[in-house]
């Protein structure tokens, strides 16, 4: 049972991991369109706003997603200590899945930038 979590938990960080180093992508196609948009004196209209917008909400989700997952780890400390095992919070696995929940609406969306302005762009 541990290693199949174990594996589900590395599945999911490598998923998030290889969406997020789409970033640098996101960013070189990104640019020029923004670059654009400034030259047109439209500063936040278009792509500038979502970009912007964007990256505000996943900074909140993922704090928000953060905290949620801490919580129920401090939610399950007793329940863990009276079955005998070692509670999340101390071997580390609660700090796992909060830097997992906390990363994971950044990967969602660097992700679907990367899928939108490639077909933008034609590739």
């Amino acid at each position: 049972m541990k290693s199949r979590r174990m594996t589900r938990a590395s599945r999911q960080s490598t998923a998030i991991a290889g969406n997020l180093m789409l970033a640098p992508m996101v960013m070189a196609m990104r640019l020029p369109i923004m670059a654009t948009e400034a030259s047109k004196g439209v500063m936040l209209g278009g792509e500038n706003l979502s970009a912007f917008t964007e990256k505000t909400a996943a900074i909140a989700e993922g704090a928000v997603a953060a905290q949620m997952a801490f919580f129920q780890s401090a939610m399950q400390f007793w329940p863990e200590v009276m079955s005998g095992r070692t509670p999340s919070i101390l071997n580390g696995v609660a700090a796992q899945k909060s830097a997992a929940a906390a990363m994971r609406p950044a990967s969602k969306r660097v992700k679907a930038n990367f899928r939108r302005l490639a077909s933008k762009s034609g590739g």
